[in-house]
Formats: C-alpha cells, structure tokens, sequence
C-alpha cells in the first residue's frame, strides 16, 4: 500500500547496531552496546517525536559474518542506518557493502585511517571517533617536550599498529627525533621476552608500544617483570591503558603514559556525569568501546534535533551530521568534524 511521507516519518528510526559479542574482542563488543542503549534509555527512547528502535547483531570480529549481518539488517530488518563495529577489517568489509547502496554507516570505533581519507566514501561517517593515526601525534610531541630524542617501538603487526605506529613515528621524527628500531609481534603472543631483551640492549631514551587487549595485558606485565618498569620510559597507545585493559591488572598498570581522546578521570562536569552514569548502570568504569558509542549516539541524537525527525532525506541527514558541533559531552567542551 502507498504510505506518505508524512507518515512514514512518524515511524520508528530503526538503527542496525553490529558489534562483536563473540570472539576475541567479545568484552569490547559488549561495552558497545553496553554505551550505545545507555544514551537512547536516556532519552527515553524517543527523539523529536520518533520512537528509536535499536537492532543488534553479532559481527563475531570477522569480516565476512560483518558483511553478512550487514545485508540482514538492510534488506531484512530495513534498518535506516548501521553503526559500530570494532576491528577495522569488519568495518571495511561494510564500508564495501553500504558503497553500492548508500545507506548510511556510522562507525565510532573503527579507526582505519583509508576510510575517512584515501577511501572516504560520502555515507560512511566517523563520529565521535579518530583515525589510528592520530592519538599517538600528541604522545610524540609529548616524548619530544620530555627531551627524548631516540625512540623504539613495538607494536602489534596489523593495519591498526602500523597505522597508529605511523602516526608516532612521523611526528616523532619530523619533531627531530630518530626511530632507532621497530619491532613487530604478531597478534596473541604470549612471550614479549625476546623483544624486551633486544629493547634493553639498544638502550634508547623512550619505547612507544603499541598493544591492543591480552597483547596489551601481557606486555605491561612483563615489562615490569624484567624490570624494566621505571627505568626505560615508555609511551603507550590509548589502547594500552584503557579500562578494558587496566581493569585487569595490579601495581604494574600504575604511572603508565599514553595519549587518548578519552580520559575517565579527566575533570569535567560532562565527563563526570557521564562516567558517574556508565558506573551506576554497568558497576564498572566506561572503555573507550562504551564511551565512543554513547557519545556516537549523542551525536546521532543531536543530528535527529536538528532535522526534526526527518531522517529520510538521507543527503540531508550526512549533511547535517557532518555539520554537528557537540557542547559539553564526554569528549570536550566542543567537538566537530574536521574536513
């Protein structure tokens, strides 16, 4: 039957959440939509007049069970929009999908530098989220301000540690600093020793690591138990010392450094409140997977304002979206895209 636009409009917005509920970031997929629902439940469920429905699937971390929920939740669910995702080849693997159809695809977490430049596509969007390149720039010009002018890194060996590494390594060197060394280790290893010898032996001012969950657990764990903690500096990625990591560690997660766009400690009235809530509701502190997608749906909350529940438009809606300035959420006084 022909519906109107009119009431079209008084529908629900259906949102296609995808998160990894299995496999090996499953606590980090389940912190998504852990953060995703607190923001709409706060709002009631319902923004300018719209019910809010939220569909979640499991994407498994694998790109091709991604793509496949994907089209489940476009074709079957008629989901106006995806969002989440965490490992960057699940988002790609949407991103190629979302291409043909333009339905727009919302992605806080997933990091890879290629989807928002060399590869941007118009309908696929990082809100409240960063590049892998980009958190580690200011711990360089951190590390430069220290006096460190030799530097090593480790870093896992994939896309996001070579991006993120990338990142530290331009804006160490073009700052007048050397990478002496790279080491790089495959994802789940259990023995950091042989690095670690090799790092001790080169002696260098500073170590920028690079590890993401148990790699990251582990590595700082047998930093200290060589020894090493306190007597070589290292600079961590944001990763490294997220709740999700240090949630599960002791003394040897303490004084550790690292750059980030997300600091639960930080002291802000918005921050405060928002932790204070993400606490009261899940009895533990927010990981950057729970506080990127509550502040995506912030985002995406303002951007349904600001076109009055007029979703469908969906040039429109990409436009405004691009266009939203957050005030006073968890990630700052004022927030906005960049080009």
């Amino acid at each position: 039957p022909w519906v109107s636009a009119a009431s079209a409009q008084a529908g629900p917005i259906r949102i296609g959440l995808m998160a990894p509920l299995t496999g090996v970031v499953a606590a980090g997929g389940r912190e998504v939509v852990e953060g995703f629902n607190l923001y709409w439940d706060q709002a009631g469920r319902k923004v300018a007049g719209r019910d809010i429905e939220i569909i979640v699937e499991d994407d498994a971390a694998n790109p091709d069970t991604a793509l496949q929920k994907a089209r489940r939740l476009v074709e079957q669910r008629n989901v106006n929009w995806l969002v989440g995702n965490i490992l960057a080849n699940t988002g790609l693997a949407v991103a190629e999908y979302v291409k043909g159809n333009g339905v727009p695809y919302f992605i806080p977490v997933i990091a890879a530098d290629d989807l928002t430049q060399r590869k941007r596509l118009p309908n696929v969007v990082r809100i409240a989220g960063y590049t892998s390149s980009q958190t580690p720039r200011p711990i360089a010009d951190y590390g430069l301000k220290q006096g460190y002018r030799k530097a090593v890194t480790i870093s896992q060996d994939y896309a996001f540690g070579h991006e993120q590494c990338g990142g530290f390594c331009q804006t160490f060197s073009e700052g007048g600093g050397a990478i002496v060394q790279q080491f790089w280790n495959p994802l789940n290893t259990a023995d950091f020793s042989p690095y670690l010898a090799q790092i001790q032996n080169l002696n260098p001012d500073v170590v920028f690591s690079m590890e993401t969950g148990a790699d990251a657990a582990r590595f700082i764990q047998q930093w200290a138990n060589f020894g090493m903690k306190g007597k070589i500096p290292v600079l961590y990625c944001q990763n490294a010392t997220d709740q999700s990591v240090i949630r599960t560690l002791g003394a040897e997660a303490e004084d550790l450094i690292s750059g980030a766009h997300l600091c639960e400690g930080r002291d802000d009235p918005a921050n405060n409140k928002f932790v204070a809530e993400y606490e009261k509701a899940y009895i533990k502190l927010p990981s950057i997977y729970g506080f990127s997608h509550y502040s995506g749906a912030m985002w995406l909350g303002e951007a349904i304002k600001r076109v009055n529940g007029k979703i469908e438009d969906k040039d429109n809606f990409l436009k405004v979206v691009r266009s939203i300035e957050l005030v006073d959420s968890p990630l700052g006084k004022k927030v906005s895209l960049d080009p």
